[in-house]
């Protein structure tokens, strides 16, 4: 388990980091980070781990404020010596409040619920999984749009869409060819409707087809830019929360 301590005092960070060792010599702590602006910078430049342990009060001010800049998917751990935060650090994905000293028995009873909370979700995300697959195996995804143009309705194929976007109230879909089609289903709807393999919901505004995306450029902040084919009049931005999830379907 690859495991980070945000403490601003060495001896606690040191005996924290020998506890947990005691629990199980196989964590891996990859980094001791002391304060605010260092813990910051570690995530801009590094994966996030699987577990955090966080003290509160740091050198530099309350951790609480790394959430005002960065954006922590993982569970975490407070390790504290104040009561007085918990109600905030279960606002921003704690599954524990320790207070200091903390017992030994107070930690591994913590990473115990860390596994079990572990292997929910991921039992969890093995049957969606598996839904998707008999789901895609036995046909169920859609695989043509009947849609108006004109007086007329013509059948378009899934394959051949290269996005859906909302706007003024409206859904609208383009081929890959440029034409664009007005549909009466809300986005969530569509995107119920097709494969997750194949297609991404990058925003609330825009549903890509993966075989549209023509090029993946770096943006400020560790977000990313999408250039499409064919082109959007607008930028199309991964936002720094989505883009570990948006490589990770990218190389599927």
């Amino acid at each position: 388990m690859r495991v980070i301590i945000i403490e601003d005092e060495k001896p606690a960070a040191e005996k924290l980091l020998k506890s947990l060792l005691a629990c199980d010599p196989e964590i891996q702590v990859e980094a001791i980070l002391g304060n605010i602006k260092e813990t910051i910078s570690w995530f801009h430049q590094n994966p996030v781990p699987e577990l955090i342990f966080m003290d509160i009060e740091l050198s530099d001010g309350l951790s609480f404020k790394i959430f005002e800049k960065i954006t922590i998917n993982c569970p975490i751990i407070f390790v504290t010596a104040y009561d007085e935060y918990w109600q905030e650090a279960f606002e921003h994905n704690s599954i524990e409040y320790l207070l200091k000293p903390v017992k030994q028995e107070k930690l591994e009873a913590a990473l115990r619920k860390y596994d079990k909370l572990k292997q929910h979700f991921a039992t969890s995300y093995q049957n969606l999984s598996n839904w998707q697959s008999q789901h895609a195996q036995s046909g169920g995804f859609k695989k043509r749009f009947l849609v108006k143009r004109g007086t007329d309705y013509v059948s378009i194929k899934t394959a051949d869409i290269a996005y859906f976007y909302a706007a003024h109230k409206l859904v609208c879909m383009v081929d890959n060819k440029a034409q664009k089609f007005i549909l009466d289903q809300s986005l969530s709807d569509i995107e119920a409707q097709l494969d997750p393999a194949s297609f991404y919901r990058v925003s609330r505004k825009y549903l890509i087809n993966m075989s549209a995306i023509k090029r993946i450029k770096a943006y400020p902040k560790s977000k990313l830019l999408l250039e499409l084919d064919p082109p959007l009049h607008e930028e199309v931005i991964i936002s720094q929360e989505n883009v570990t999830a948006f490589k990770q379907w990218m190389g599927q």
